[in-house]
């Protein structure tokens, strides 16, 4: 780097360094995570010691981009796996590189592992572990995995916390937020709103996420759901050996979804598996409203004909509310119902953030532009990963938020979507999803959902009748005294009232042409003094001023009609 490269990028750092000093306390979520100012800083020049050594000042690529979230550690691993599957954000070759960040992470020496275990029990771990197998089964940017048997026999896989992770990504997070915050004031708030998201949303999933407890508690429930269904299971946890940094759950012995030549020859039907799997997504997503958020290969595991879902720390819960408003936008995509689809997807919007400001007009004509495209398509034909990028495209476009859980749930799918395509292509998982809402979409059903929405609806209608009825008795106060003042806008017709002027512009001066050269011919006849060379010197100008006023219209107009074809073979 060149001295005056490095001298721009200690500027910026001093800037920035400056911004956050400012902003430490602003965010009292974070306090209890901070450690001291001191640290902060520290991290802070980590952060730019990375930047430098990679040259991200000198332009970005897919895979120094990925380079770059790997060397920064877990909270910006996590954002790249999350970013990966964010194609409306980021162009499809950085997701494409970023994807490997979903791969395993260099592992923890077992001494560390050991002694994270004794530092969370209050005796020794002997007590409990009867054995502990020294080679992970797995290791992530948040915790690796080993195999154990308890002193009671059972087989068993301990899930540990990474040293310092939890203080470090709460620290990550902090310090990007203030980065972007002083962003936000140099640039185009626009350009960093998608980058704020992801922020958010990394914020929104790290307390559960770093919080074991949590994740034992919902692989407790989870497992309440698969007792319901013959085909279905998870991990029995172990409640009493687990902490906020420790889950101990049962070791699942089977064949990974990805091995499919194994799952043929022990006699398992692919298809089978793939139609189970996504009929049970449905309830997941659709009836229960509580569902697995991160099922790609290596969460699914297939054991003595069950299907075996593992790592429970990503999981989405919904509304019945939402659940509904989902199935209602399946239906109007199959029958290319576009108001419906936009009605249910403001609706989506409105739990989120105020959509009165929505052009309802340009929503719906890309909803018409997603319903041609895939509406007319046979179920066997639809991609539904491209349909949710699509409609999460389609929502950032015209500046719609939705709730977190229901951006999980297209995720979710995009994931389920990419798996089923590299291990069952034959499996399409909009027509089973269709057939499983079909199935148990039962006349009871609707009936009970139509009562909630009519309720729902009702509630809003009343309230919004008398909103109208106390702003008519404000209105009508003022109409009496003379004091009601009424603001008109028409919406688009700005370029229609231009180019009406423009019109009435050049006929005024037609006008005044025409009107110049009749006056110049009267003078001219009626010799008029003074006369110079037998032409009247008034009628002289007035002919010289029409001819250059209409040589200038006829050059404007030429000009004119050539700008308009240049613009038109743009378009």
């Amino acid at each position: 780097m060149s001295t005056e490269d490095q001298s721009q990028v200690d500027d910026i750092y001093e800037t920035v360094t400056r911004y956050v000093r400012k902003d430490y306390d602003a965010d009292d979520n974070f306090k209890m995570y901070r450690s001291d100012r001191s640290a902060r800083f520290r991290r802070l020049k980590q952060i730019v010691s990375v930047l430098r050594t990679y040259d991200v000042f000198h332009g970005m690529t897919p895979e120094k981009l990925c380079n770059v979230f790997q060397a920064l550690g877990p909270t910006f691993v996590k954002a790249g796996q999350i970013l990966s599957m964010r194609s409306e954000i980021l162009p499809q070759s950085y997701c494409d590189a970023l994807a490997r960040l979903r791969a395993h992470a260099d592992p923890m020496p077992t001494d560390i592992v050991l002694h994270l275990l004794e530092s969370e029990y209050s005796h020794p771990i002997e007590d409990i572990f009867a054995y502990i197998d020294h080679k992970p089964l797995g290791s992530a940017s948040l915790a690796q995995v080993h195999r154990a048997i308890l002193k009671t026999g059972e087989e068993v896989a301990v899930k540990v916390q990474r040293p310092g992770v939890r203080e470090t990504m709460a620290q990550d997070i902090d310090i990007t937020r203030s980065i972007l915050k002083w962003a936000s004031r140099v640039t185009d708030a626009a350009q960093i709103v998608d980058l704020r998201s992801i922020v958010d949303e990394l914020w929104a999933s790290f307390q559960d996420e770093t919080d074991f407890l949590t994740e034992a508690k919902t692989l407790q429930e989870f497992q309440q759901f698969t007792n319901d269904f013959a085909y279905m299971g998870c991990p029995h946890v172990y409640m009493q050996f687990c902490t906020h940094k420790v889950v101990v759950m049962e070791y699942i012995k089977g064949i990974p979804l990805s091995h499919t030549d194994e799952l043929i020859s022990n006699g398992y039907s692919l298809k089978e598996i793939g139609n189970k799997l996504v009929d049970n997504y449905s309830v997941q997503i659709l009836d229960e409203g509580f569902f697995h958020a991160d099922p790609h290969p290596g969460n699914i595991i297939i054991r003595d004909g069950k299907i075996i879902l593992i790592d429970l720390g990503m999981t989405g819960k919904l509304s019945t509310r939402m659940r509904l408003l989902l199935r209602n936008m399946i239906f109007a995509v199959a029958k290319f119902d576009s108001p419906t689809l936009e009605k249910n997807l403001l609706q989506l919007a409105q739990l989120e953030k105020d959509t009165s400001g929505v052009d309802k007009t340009a929503l719906l004509e890309d909803i018409d532009t997603i319903i041609d495209e895939f509406g007319s398509l046979d179920l066997a034909d639809l991609d539904a990963g491209l349909l949710m990028m699509s409609l999460i495209q389609l929502v950032q476009r015209n500046n719609l938020k939705l709730p977190g859980s229901v951006m999980q749930v297209a995720r979710a799918l995009i994931t389920l979507e990419g798996t089923l395509t590299e291990f069952i292509p034959d499996i399409n998982m909009i027509q089973v999803i269709e057939r499983h809402i079909q199935r148990s979409f039962n006349i009871k059903d609707m009936l009970l959902n139509e009562g909630k929405m009519f309720t729902t609806e009702g509630v809003q209608a009343t309230h919004g009748l008398l909103n109208s009825l106390s702003d008519s008795q404000v209105a009508m106060h003022q109409l009496t005294r003379g004091q009601l003042k009424v603001n008109a806008e028409l919406v688009g017709t700005q370029e229609t009232v231009r180019q009406l002027s423009y019109i009435v512009d050049r006929l005024a001066m037609a006008i005044i042409i025409a009107g110049l050269f009749v006056g110049s011919s009267i003078v001219y006849y009626a010799r008029i003094q003074p006369v110079i060379l037998g032409i009247p010197v008034v009628g002289m100008m007035g002919y010289v001023v029409a001819f250059v006023l209409g040589v200038w219209i006829v050059i404007d107009i030429l000009r004119r009609n050539h700008q308009l074809k240049k613009e038109s073979r743009h378009v």
